[in-house]
């Protein structure tokens, strides 16, 4: 069976909590403000991959919600990380900085080689 989705896409899908998590960080967001952030950083993701993850993040009790009205139009439901979310949060992105440098070395090492 072949593979459809590319790599890239792969990765994110490993990725997308903590990438959500840390643009929570900086300020409380709505969902579909996500998927701007994640445009703005070169990141595609489908507004209906958002919703699922945060839900999965809510789930987890690592996101705390916050329902405002909205300016003329309905009301948005904002998340921010709660206190086990930032510590997860502060986890994973060092885990992530130990892994994403073991395959940079790697990468690396190959690219010199075949230079």
């Amino acid at each position: 069976m072949e593979e459809t989705s590319t790599p890239r896409a792969q990765w994110l899908r490993g990725v997308l909590d903590m990438c959500l998590l840390a643009l929570m960080a900086e300020a409380p967001v709505y969902g579909y403000e996500l998927t701007v952030k994640l445009a703005e950083a070169g990141l595609e993701v489908a507004e209906g991959s958002i919703y699922p993850a945060l839900a999965r993040l809510r789930k987890r009790q690592l996101v705390e919600v916050e329902r405002r009205s909205g300016d003329g139009g309905p009301a948005r439901t904002y998340y921010r990380p709660s206190e086990a979310g930032t510590q997860t949060f502060q986890s994973w992105s060092r885990d992530w900085k130990e892994h994403a440098t073991s395959i940079s070395s790697i990468i690396n090492k190959t690219t010199k080689e075949e230079a």
